[in-house]
């Protein structure tokens, strides 16, 4: 689990960055968990962009993603999300302490 002060600091980080992947009308499948589970483990901290056709909130998004992968959610406003897992071989984001 990670602390305010500590999301804080990864939604600041993820402001700069572009979505790089987009959740539509096929919602989740096993394809799109591996490609954001190989993502998540070269960089840590991602943004997804939710198109309307989706039928999902970014919070609902979030969770079920978060759920499978077992990352962190840091945050979900209108159709983005952003997602942090931290690396297990080459870790590039050092959080603050609690």
């Amino acid at each position: 689990m990670i602390n305010s002060k500590q999301r804080s600091y990864l939604r600041s980080l993820a402001n700069t960055i572009q979505p790089i992947f987009q959740l539509g009308k096929n919602g989740f499948d096993d394809n799109f968990y591996r490609q954001l589970d190989d993502a998540l483990e070269a960089r840590e901290l991602i943004k997804i962009t939710l198109l309307p056709a989706s039928g999902y909130s970014s919070r609902e998004a979030s969770d079920e993603i978060c759920e499978r992968l077992g990352c962190e959610g840091v945050q979900a406003i209108g159709n983005k999300l952003v997602i942090y897992r931290k690396s297990t071989k080459k870790p590039k984001i050092e959080l603050p302490e609690r």
